[in-house]
């Protein structure tokens, strides 16, 4: 996305503006556009970083990175995955079984071997967080130990370590950076 085409129509309004203020007012103008032009640049950037922002927040669980390559941003979409087809009579099969069997008792979420607890703040996007309570509730658990049991279950899998994560992350991003730009 260039930005240039925004900054020359920004500098343009305020020529308008300063032609309203006479001779003076023009200079000023004239003398005060060029420093502007960084200032606008770096406005635009947050407008649009604040707007990615709000989008991913919507997107969830797909996002809207906003990159920097020179002078002009460019947005990276990564949209959410696929909803899997309906299958009604699947559907039916799996709603007749469960009337027929009654669900296992969901596994304890396992102690901490050193006794202790540690408290961490989580910001979800409110549809997955009313979907966690709904199978926190579904699984006769609280939110808290739902998340316990669904991170402790990420971690125990095969390759669901902190290093497995950061070796796939790093192989998918490359050189680039990740992240927001404020």
């Amino acid at each position: 996305m260039n930005l240039t085409q925004y900054v020359d129509q920004l500098r343009q309004e305020l020529a308008v503006a300063a032609e309203a203020g006479g001779d003076e007012a023009r200079a000023l103008a004239e003398r005060l556009t060029a420093p502007l032009e960084s200032a606008a640049r770096l406005t635009l950037l947050n407008a649009l970083s604040a707007a990615a922002d709000e989008i991913t927040i919507d997107l969830a669980p797909g996002s809207v990175d906003l990159r920097l390559r020179g002078l002009d941003p460019e947005f990276v979409v990564t949209p959410p995955p696929a909803a899997e087809a309906f299958d009604a009579q699947a559907e039916y099969a799996a709603l007749m079984s469960a009337q027929s069997t009654p669900p296992p008792p969901p596994p304890a979420p396992e102690a901490p071997d050193d006794g202790g607890t540690a408290r961490i703040n989580l910001r979800l996007p409110a549809n997955v967080k009313a979907r966690v309570e709904e199978a926190a509730n579904r699984d006769g658990l609280s939110v808290n130990a739902w998340l316990v049991r669904a991170v402790s279950g990420a971690l125990d899998r095969p390759g669901g370590g902190p290093a497995a994560t950061a070796s796939r992350e790093a192989t998918r991003v490359g050189n680039g950076f990740t992240g927001w730009v404020r």
